[in-house]
């Protein structure tokens, strides 16, 4: 638990991807699932709606936290205007996959911050282009048959097995994994939050 300005940091997401990446920031912080409905609507608009599904989530752990900092996140990918979110079943993880393969496409991840007490909110929201080679039904099938597909937007892990059908990234490669690292940094600075080590420049010396 962090107790900067008496706030605890609070990350609403169970992924272990955004665990990972949010750790790296050097900062203590609690995990909090949040149970949201992410229906995303006909003809919505990607960008409004990735920051809208991470408000929610921001949001609904908030509810249950007297005092901090609550960060909610959501990723989509976006194809010619038609959103790929996680597949609904295999047969759905191979479709998203043949429409993406040869392709390049955008990954949208939102974020919001929801200050529990003062009820200030932030929402931002990082776009990375990535463009993933051609595959072979046969490819299709076999990653589809590891599994690694069937929770994840667009139906596929850049950080898994699937670093292998990625062929340029144009952006964030975190923001791809699941959160944007640099912005969140940088909200989280504005926030009071210390995200680098401190310098300790009255350490004492080695002994001789």
């Amino acid at each position: 638990m962090v107790t900067i300005m008496q706030k605890t940091l609070v990350l609403a997401s169970g992924s272990p991807r955004r665990k990972e990446l949010l750790g790296h920031l050097g900062l203590s912080f609690e995990v909090r699932v949040s149970d949201v409905d992410e229906t995303i609507p006909a003809g919505a608009n990607p960008v409004d709606i990735v920051q809208e599904l991470a408000y929610r989530k921001a949001q609904a752990v908030a509810n249950f936290v007297p005092d901090g900092l609550v960060l909610g996140s959501d990723t989509i990918v976006v194809l010619d205007d038609v959103i790929l979110g996680k597949p609904h079943d295999a047969e759905d993880a191979r479709r998203m996959l043949r429409m993406l393969a040869g392709r390049a496409h955008t990954v949208y991840t939102g974020v919001a911050f929801v200050e529990t007490g003062t009820g200030r909110t932030l929402r931002d929201v990082n776009g990375t282009q990535v463009v993933m080679k051609p595959l072979t039904d046969a490819q299709i099938e076999a990653y589809v048959a590891t599994g690694e597909p069937m929770d994840k937007a667009g139906a596929y892990a850049i950080q898994g097995l699937a670093a292998q059908f990625v062929t340029e990234i144009h952006g964030d490669y975190s923001n791809v994994v699941g959160l944007p690292l640099a912005m969140v940094a940088d909200h989280l600075t504005a926030w009071g939050f210390d995200v680098l080590p401190r310098r300790q420049a009255d350490a004492p010396e080695a002994a001789q």
